[in-house]
């Protein structure tokens, strides 16, 4: 940062990941003329695939993320004035998609050890109109599942899992994305496993399927005549390109993964023990965390710099990181009171969020740092320069003030 030798003078291995399978199964798709998944067989097979991977039913493949939390809300028959629980720690999409089905977000704070969604903050939310609760896996770690569970079956409210971040992730060795009614995931260019772009959607209930997937393709029904339309649903259909790239990441996902969880693990040891640097907390529950990002907590009195100064030292010193999600809760959409026009237009009934103070997840999105997953996919060598570099910011951070 000042002109000195940085700790890395190589970048970590590149994301995302591709090799001539993904160039094979491309070509395949392209040959065929089949580029469509209605008429072809890629996005099909990793639908098979990838609901085997969770015990389900084919999953329901879709154009992104976002759009699969879409469907897990219309599938499970969350709309207008139905109030949904959802964490102000996450990406905006999780909670935008509350409003995009006519519904009602009520953002709560999160936990600070795991940045997961606080199950005491949720049951204080509940009201006679509360629906459901969306948890979101920050960083790849599962949310207390055990809780939220039983919250929900005593409330009697729908759980959706958020589950962008936690590709291959468990709890009590079980899947996520398996717990609730429904689980979405993410396929954008940074996500464990990518097409660019994409999503999909999983759940043990046939019904909750079967009406996601007409939602995701303009309300048909299998079987059925082609411009028959039961249900107002939109085309949020995966392509064969997609489905391609993806069954070629899903091959190699399980040997990605197995080096992400061995080096994250090293680097929650290793990273401890360095003044003011306390990584997310690991829940025994946890039996395997994908690690979309991976996240540490800087205390600046402890560490003796605020975070954004640490953050660009790193940087310098050739550790490759992300940013912090601001809480949705002070984004400028949630604050302006056009911001969810025109699909909104009357905010009566909703949380001032102007005023809304949720100190944990103010505190987490001023302080942490996101390693991206890149750090975690080299040798063990390449992860240990994250604790060189983080010793080496540390011991100068009075040059940073």
């Amino acid at each position: 940062m000042h002109g000195g030798t940085p700790v890395r003078t190589v970048p970590y291995p590149p994301w995302p990941y591709y090799d001539d399978t993904e160039r094979s199964n491309l070509l395949e798709v392209l040959d065929s003329r089949q580029w469509w998944s209605s008429q072809g067989t890629k996005v099909h097979e990793f639908e098979r695939r990838w609901g085997a991977l969770h015990g389900t039913g084919p999953a329901v493949a879709v154009t992104n993320g976002s759009h699969a939390i879409d469907l897990a809300l219309l599938a499970t028959g969350i709309g207008q004035g139905d109030e949904v629980i959802v964490p102000s720690w996450t990406f905006v999409a999780t909670a935008a998609a509350i409003l995009m089905v006519n519904a009602i977000p009520v953002v709560v704070d999160v936990e600070l050890g795991t940045g997961c969604i606080d199950p005491d903050a949720v049951e204080a939310a509940i009201t006679s109109r509360t629906r459901a609760v969306i948890a979101v896996h920050i960083a790849g770690h599962p949310a207390d599942m055990d809780r939220l569970t039983d919250i929900c079956r005593r409330h009697d409210l729908v759980l959706i899992e958020d589950c962008a971040h936690a590709h291959g992730s468990m709890f009590n060795g079980q899947m996520v994305g398996t717990f609730g009614a429904a689980g979405s995931y993410s396929f954008q260019a940074s996500k464990l496993m990518t097409g660019g772009e994409g999503g999909a959607l999983v759940s043990t209930d046939p019904e909750v399927r079967a009406r996601a997937m007409s939602y995701s393709d303009c309300g048909r029904r299998p079987g059925e005549w082609f411009y028959s339309h039961y249900a107002l649903g939109g085309n949020y259909r995966m392509t064969e390109w997609q489905g391609a790239v993806l069954l070629a990441q899903l091959d190699r996902f399980e040997e990605q993964q197995q080096r992400r969880d061995a080096h994250s693990a090293l680097l929650n040891s290793e990273l401890a023990t360095i003044p003011g640097v306390y990584p997310q907390t690991r829940d025994p529950r946890c039996d395997r965390q994908g690690n979309y990002c991976y996240v540490v907590r800087i205390d600046p009195d402890e560490f003796g710099a605020e975070r954004e100064p640490v953050r660009l030292a790193l940087a310098a010193e050739g550790i490759s990181l992300t940013m912090s999600y601001p809480p949705v809760h002070q984004l400028d959409v949630f604050r302006d009171p056009d911001g969810f026009a025109p699909r909104h237009r009357d905010r009566s009934g909703m949380q001032d969020w102007a005023s809304l103070s949720l100190p944990v997840t103010e505190q987490l999105a001023a302080t942490t740092l996101w390693f991206t997953t890149s750090v975690l996919m080299g040798t063990k060598d390449d992860a240990l320069d994250v604790v060189r570099a983080v010793e080496k910011v540390q011991r100068n951070a009075g040059a940073l003030s």
